[in-house]
């Protein structure tokens, strides 16, 4: 199935956003606090004017970490929205290790159904969705983009790969690992959605995530994944994490690359 438009938009979007932030990483930044603590700098600001002015054009409303969002009785009643993380990571832009990312879903009947996640430092963007695949390119090959094809065999529930936070790592992770069916061999952690690159390409296999998080850290990844075979599932009641709630904070939850070791916890 060939991408729509508004998709096109947004890989486009995410591209031009990834250079700014890059541009802006190369040299001194400022950084600035939010109300809640967390920090925000110019990398932040420039790339959700640069994502919110693309996807305008789209005319469909936007949720973007960087501005406050329409009240929920008016976001109710979307059938279909963007959610947007303009620099998922800004803690790690801030420490200067490379790991943060360009977040862009969109969102019908509150789920997940094309996502973007591009990673300024190595100049990579992964998309897609169900019916139309999921693609990794770099920035200057989207005509050469690779398309991930997932294998029909089924995943063992051993020699597995868990991939966590590498800034909210804790022992209920561990703890999580040894308390159910499945082996794990080895054991990554990295920031932001860059952690969604490594599931799609089946680098890793599991991610628990038990700190709180957004809905625009996460919904990108679980279109990307729902079209590879997995998923993003609450981890209490196993049902796949929905978006647009009237709070936009998720649930804990377990990313897959394989749907079928949700049965495994």
């Amino acid at each position: 199935m060939s991408l729509k438009k508004e998709h096109i938009a947004a890989i486009h979007a995410a591209i031009h956003a990834s250079k700014s932030i890059l541009q802006i990483y190369q040299h001194s930044f400022n950084v600035n606090h939010k109300s809640d603590g967390s920090p925000i700098t110019d990398a932040d600001c420039s790339s959700s004017e640069i994502i919110s002015e693309a996807l305008v054009k789209t005319a469909i409303p936007i949720i973007n970490e960087e501005n406050e969002a329409a009240p929920y009785s008016l976001r109710k009643t979307w059938d279909t929205c963007w959610c947007v993380d303009p620099l998922d990571g800004t803690k790690e832009f801030v420490k200067k290790n490379g790991q943060f990312a360009v977040n862009i879903a969109l969102i019908e009947n509150n789920r997940p159904v094309f996502g973007v996640i591009s990673h300024p430092v190595e100049q990579r963007i992964l998309y897609g969705g169900i019916g139309y695949g999921v693609f990794i390119a770099d920035f200057n090959g989207l005509d050469s983009a690779a398309e991930i094809v997932k294998s029909n065999l089924p995943t063992p529930k051993s020699n597995l790969t868990m991939i966590a936070s590498s800034s909210h790592h804790n022992k209920l992770i561990s703890d999580f690992a040894g308390n159910n069916k499945i082996l794990i061999s080895q054991f990554i952690q990295k920031g932001s959605a860059l952690k969604f690159f490594d599931l799609a390409l089946n680098n890793a296999q599991v991610y628990p995530r038990f700190a709180p998080t957004m809905e625009w850290d996460i919904a990108a990844g679980q279109a990307i994944l729902e079209a590879l075979g997995g998923g993003v599932f609450d981890i209490n009641t196993k049902a796949p994490l929905i978006y647009n709630k009237e709070i936009l904070t998720n649930p804990s939850f377990i990313a897959v690359s394989d749907v079928s070791l949700i049965q495994c916890f």
